[in-house]
Formats: structure tokens, C-alpha cells, sequence
């Protein structure tokens, strides 16, 4: 069978093993066209993979006429959203962040937190009740949200909040009266 009909067949038939045959000839093109985009082996490989399943439901609802002209360009556009996509994704350098996290101890009048004043907080977080004291670990040490905490605590919404108001006030005022309000 030639191009065109092993293409037919597909279409009429769904057969994978006909699409596997229609397909084979090209893997080590595409996984050429594939590299010169990606610039990486595995993902090259993944991306000839990938192609191929998506071509499971797109050779039945296309009409083509030059197979390997299609998958030509059909591999490059592929490639192509791989790359759009790599550049939306949001990669975080750990030393930005932690230079960033820093920054956030150091307040405006240039008052930069040490270790005694770490010790300073802790200590007066051991003063506040339980409630204030889980509640404002939870959602500033382990920046958990509202809900969450209520539903691991079981303690009302209402009294999470007021719980993590209240705990805040109260830690200020120790932290005020250790003498950290410089």
C-alpha cells in the first residue's frame, strides 16, 4: 500500500497498526526536525511520542494530502507550543528567593532581624494562648489559608480569624515590650 491508501485505511478503520505504518518511516525525521527545536534528546524523543498519539484522533478528522509535508509542519508547530510553553512556565531561582526572603527582615527605618530577636518571637509566641498560638503558626509559619486551618484545627472560621488577629496583636505587643520595636 502506498502513502495515500494506508491513509484511507486509517481513516475508515481506526487501525493503530496501519497509523504505525504510516508513521514509521518518519520517527527519525521528526525526531531531527524535533531536536533542532527542542535542543534535548529526551524531550525530542517524548515529543516524537507525543505526536504520534495525537495523530490518533487528528489523521480521522484532517484532510491530507501529502502526509509527510503535514507531519512536517505538524511536528514543527508542536515543537514550536512545546517552546511558548516552556516560556510561560515560571522557574524560580533559589538564591533570588532567598536574597528576596532577606529583604522582607529588613524593615524600612533598616532594622534587619538576628537570631535573638528569632529567639524574642518564638518566646512570645509560646505566650499566646493555644488557640492564637496554632492558628498564627499555621497561617504565617506555614502560610496555610483561612479554611485550611479551620478544617485541621476544627475550630470555626470565624474563630480562626479572630484567633490569628488577636494572636498578631498580642505578639507585637510582647515583641514591643522585649524591646524590638526599634
Amino acid at each position: 500500500m502506498n502513502e495515500k491508501e494506508l491513509l484511507e485505511e486509517y481513516k475508515i478503520t481506526g487501525n493503530l497498526d496501519v497509523l504505525g505504518r504510516l508513521y514509521a518511516p518518519y520517527m527519525s525525521l521528526l525526531y531531527g526536525v524535533c531536536f533542532k527545536y527542542l535542543q534535548d534528546a529526551d524531550r525530542s524523543q517524548d515529543a516524537v511520542m507525543h505526536i504520534f498519539e495525537e495523530l490518533v484522533n487528528k489523521l480521522r478528522l484532517h484532510a491530507v494530502d501529502n502526509f509527510k509535508s503535514w507531519l512536517h509542519v505538524y511536528t514543527k508547530n508542536y515543537c514550536l507550543m512545546q517552546l511558548r510553553k516552556d516560556k510561560r512556565a515560571v522557574h524560580l531561582d533559589i538564591e533570588d528567593n532567598l536574597l528576596e526572603s532577606e529583604q522582607k527582615l529588613v524593615r524600612d527605618d533598616g532594622f534587619k532581624w538576628d537570631e535573638e530577636d528569632f529567639e524574642k518571637l518564638d518566646s512570645c509566641l509560646e505566650k499566646l494562648n493555644m488557640e492564637q498560638g496554632e492558628c498564627v503558626r499555621l497561617f504565617y509559619l506555614e502560610q496555610m489559608c483561612y479554611k485550611d486551618i479551620a478544617e485541621r484545627t476544627g475550630y470555626d472560621l470565624n474563630k480562626v480569624k479572630s484567633a490569628i488577629q488577636n494572636g498578631k496583636r498580642n505578639l507585637k505587643i510582647c515583641m514591643e515590650s522585649k524591646g524590638n520595636g526599634k
